[in-house]
């Protein structure tokens, strides 16, 4: 029997629909509730601007409504996606993060959500229809954050090492 795939979208919310969201692949279920929720993993298949929507569509149970899907220039020159894949590392490497990245397959949305991006920032990211754009978002993202991440991590460490502190929690004053 072959998997069905089944794709949705998951429209960007703040205090109200930004107008923008993203169509995802369900890729597996975790757990199925009584009440009907489910916990699921999906993955990110290509951004969409909301043309109309209606919560509950007409008919059904649940929100719905028209998209139009954004272009997407997938395009990268060599050096930029060097730069972009040794900033990730290194961000991925002071976050602890414990996977091999896979670099054939990694583009700028890959770890977006793992980085520290703010939700305003994520939806920046996502209304940029130009791979080598939202490299360069990402890479000055990274070199932001880098040197936050490092003097976090320096604190921390004098902290431990300072013998009145000893008994307490780094960064929970």
């Amino acid at each position: 029997m072959e998997k069905e795939e089944i794709t949705f979208g998951v429209c960007s919310f703040f205090d109200k629909l930004t107008g923008f969201g993203t169509e995802v692949k369900l890729e597996r279920i975790y757990q199925r509730y009584e009440d009907g929720r489910l916990d699921i993993m999906t993955k990110g298949l290509r951004a969409f601007k909301i043309l109309n929507f209606d919560n509950p569509m007409e008919g059904k149970l649940y929100a719905g409504g028209e998209v139009e899907f954004l272009p997407n220039n997938p395009v990268v020159t060599d050096a930029l996606n060097f730069e972009f894949l040794f900033y990730l590392k290194e961000i991925l490497y002071l976050l602890n993060y414990p996977h091999e990245i896979n670099e054939k397959e990694v583009t700028s949305f890959t770890y977006a959500h793992k980085v520290g991006l703010k939700l305003e920032e994520e939806l920046e990211l996502l209304q940029l229809t130009n791979e080598e754009d939202r490299m360069r978002y990402m890479i000055s993202h990274f070199k932001r954050m880098i040197p936050v991440i490092k003097a976090v991590e320096q604190a921390r460490e004098k902290i431990k090492q300072n013998g009145h502190f000893k008994h307490l929690d780094p960064l929970n004053f």
